[in-house]
């Protein structure tokens, strides 16, 4: 008797087999699909022009209301009028917002909307992650110059002035991606000059460029309450030696982007750097770091991009 031979595909003996089969590599590739969704991500098209717009930061009549609301304004007031509302702790005649321009909204003026998404970050200047406090902290110690004959230096760790501060900087930047260096950040970087930065052809732009408003001898123009209309730039009322701004560079990318006041972008690459040089190489508060000798001070903080121990007209800077 012959063996019977083996059912062919479509008897229904093997249709169950079958069905089994097809329903198992369906699952396998639903599964497979769900996985590679979750695990990678969607690609969609970025329009490049989009991609790369400038952050536009809120309008301040949306500033909400209630107890978030009045902590925003509340930081916003002590970031324009510092002395009014912070004065315990400012040692100078600046405002926060004489560096970060337009209230902290300006972009390449370091906008504050740019800065809160990039911290927690590492420091080169103090060797450790910063949170935004200690950013601020570093604020009111060197550019406000905050004295410790007032308060024991800059607001101690956890003061409400911090609190309102990050406020309104978070709400500043509404929106705004977090961790990503947005176009704008800080202030712009310019490539080295053609020629070396130079204080005596820079003391010539300052006369015809920044004398007007900042006075001849960068002394500013205070109001009759003591507060200042213009900043000066330089001596007692302003910025110290280790504040940010007493780097050349960062002063030089500063003023490109913004100055004369209203006007910025209309110098050279080149007026920049000798007028930030011609800045930076006058006499300004000392820089609290220094505990004993200026070229001690110099060799830990000052390694370069400053005019710090530097002999200027025969007089050694950083002395205070």
């Amino acid at each position: 008797m012959r063996e019977p031979l083996p059912p062919t595909p479509g008897d229904d003996g093997d249709a169950p087999r079958i069905v089994s089969a097809i329903a198992a590599a369906l699952l396998v590739l639903i599964v497979t699909y769900r996985i590679g969704r979750s695990d990678a991500p969607v690609q969609t098209r970025v329009d490049p022009i989009a991609a790369n717009a400038p952050f536009a930061p809120p309008a301040e009549d949306t500033i909400p209301a209630g107890p978030a609301g009045d902590a925003i304004r509340r930081g916003r007031m002590i970031f324009t009028a510092t002395s009014a509302h912070a004065g315990q702790y400012v040692g100078n005649g600046l405002t926060c917002s004489n560096c970060h321009l337009d209230a902290g909204r300006r972009a390449n003026a370091s906008p504050m909307w740019a800065a809160w998404v990039s911290y927690p970050a590492y420091r080169a200047k103090n060797g450790r992650v910063n949170t935004m406090e200690d950013r601020i902290r570093d604020c009111f110690l060197y550019s406000m110059n905050a004295p410790a004959s007032k308060a024991g230096n800059p607001p101690p760790y956890g003061d409400d002035i911090y609190r309102d501060l990050q406020s309104y900087f978070a709400w500043l930047a509404t929106g705004a991606p977090a961790g990503k260096s947005l176009p704008g950040r800080g202030f712009v970087q310019l490539a080295e000059a053609p020629l070396q930065h130079d204080p005596d052809r820079g003391a010539a732009v300052f006369a015809t460029q920044c004398a007007s408003c900042h006075g001849a001898g960068g002394q500013g123009k205070a109001n009759p309450d003591g507060s200042y209309a213009i900043p000066p730039l330089w001596g007692p009322q302003s910025y110290n030696w280790g504040a940010g701004m007493a780097g050349i560079a960062s002063a030089a990318g500063f003023i490109k982007a913004n100055m004369p006041y209203g006007q910025g972008n209309t110098l050279s690459d080149q007026q920049a750097w000798d007028v930030a040089a011609y800045v930076d190489s006058r006499e300004r508060p000392r820089d609290p770091r220094q505990t004993s000798t200026v070229e001690d001070a110099r060799r830990r903080f000052h390694a370069q991009g400053d005019y710090y121990g530097a002999t200027i007209g025969g007089k050694v800077l950083g002395g205070g």
